[in-house]
């Protein structure tokens, strides 16, 4: 929730101008928005343009009187849930104020007017209506989260059964193999084996990553600082994803400095560099990625620039991809659960660094992670 109260919006509708200067006096304070009508159409008008949390009408009103507005708002569907208080000038008659309550009042006052009444009873009003603002947030809110792991547990679904049927078919195979007549290719298994291993290391990774987004979210992502060489870690990673990137015919290429010290948990650093030239080689659509290793010294800043040629990331969606499982639009049918950026970012702040975007759609991505130089 923000530390600022929602602002509400108030309208008083009164034909003299004089009453409507004297009531916005009472009650005008920080985190109120007083809007005026001289009539009944004017106070319509406003009431389809804004939403209100009260509203005070003058009773006597030429043309439209202040019940007749009323019933005008409960007869529409916007305006049907605005508190109304009625303003008379009329004395303290039962039957009067029965016609008010009739028409739809929650209130009435009655001039001349007791300031601390008229103030404490628009207090009450506002706060209501703040908390029933706070609450329909909250419940937005709530609404997000259950949709949001709904989504979760359908995508962990989807990105387990993949890899789990794999190996239950070569599972099957194998026994088909091993029951066979002939004895079977060690080849063969040595490359069932290899798959196997591929697919159980995916799986391995989604939970890692699970495990990930609860310890961040908790604030006990493991950080081990230590001595490390940026460089170093940035050529291992590249060397690792080499193999996958030529067998999808993806240039990969590093331009990096002999060596490149730097103090920070080398694991999570290579993690993040993994993450990042793991996303260029599905969504680069093939084309060659570059990754880049340097220094900004006016800064004091290492950097690592991972830059691909693909399909691009908007405007709009260039922060929401570090959130929990948020992904660009457009590439719902591409393996993964949107976790990996969100990670990453919590990452690289655990080391005081940042981690950016710089994109346009049809222009590629460039993903920069930034850390500081040891002093």
């Amino acid at each position: 929730m923000s530390s600022q109260p929602l602002a509400v919006n108030v309208l008083l509708v009164d034909d003299l101008q004089e009453n409507l200067l004297a009531l916005e006096a009472l009650i005008r304070q920080p985190g109120r928005r007083i809007f005026t009508a001289r009539s009944g159409d004017e106070a319509l008008s406003l009431m389809l343009e804004h939403a209100f949390g009260l509203a005070i009408l003058d009773v006597q009103m030429p043309s439209m009187n202040g019940f007749e507005l009323a019933e005008l708002m409960r007869g529409t569907e916007r305006t049907r849930t605005i508190p109304i208080v009625f303003v008379s000038a009329a004395g303290r008659d039962m039957n009067y104020a029965f016609q008010g309550y009739e028409s739809g009042a929650v209130d009435f006052l009655y001039k001349p007017l007791d300031p601390h009444a008229v103030r404490s009873k628009v207090n009450v009003f506002v706060d209501l209506f703040r908390q029933r603002q706070e609450l329909q947030a909250a419940q937005a809110e709530l609404q997000r989260a259950v949709n949001m792991r709904d989504d979760f547990m359908s995508l962990i679904a989807h990105e387990l059964r993949n890899p789990l049927n794999s190996v239950y078919l070569q599972a099957q195979l194998r026994r088909k193999m091993l029951a066979g007549a002939r004895p079977p290719d060690p080849q063969a298994m040595l490359k069932m084996v290899e798959r196997d291993e591929r697919q159980i290391r995916s799986m391995v990774r989604l939970l890692d990553d699970m495990l990930d987004v609860s310890r961040a979210r908790t604030g006990h992502l493991a950080i081990v600082p230590g001595s490390f060489d940026l460089a170093a870690s940035a050529r291992a990673v590249v060397e690792a994803i080499q193999a996958q990137a030529e067998g999808s015919g993806v240039s990969l290429t590093l331009a990096a400095p002999q060596a490149l010290p730097m103090v920070g948990d080398e694991f999570r650093v290579e993690q993040v560099i993994t993450n990042l030239l793991t996303n260029a080689l599905r969504y680069g659509q093939g084309k060659p990625v570059a990754v880049t290793v340097g220094t900004r010294e006016h800064e004091s800043e290492a950097f690592v620039s991972v830059r691909d040629q693909g399909m691009g990331i908007a405007q709009a969606d260039q922060e929401r991809i570090f959130e929990q499982f948020e992904r660009t639009d457009g590439v719902s049918q591409i393996a993964g659960l949107g976790l990996g950026l969100y990670i990453a970012r919590q990452i690289a702040q655990a080391h005081q660094g940042r981690l950016e975007v710089r994109s346009a759609p049809g222009d590629g991505a460039e993903f920069i992670l930034s850390l500081p130089l040891p002093t």
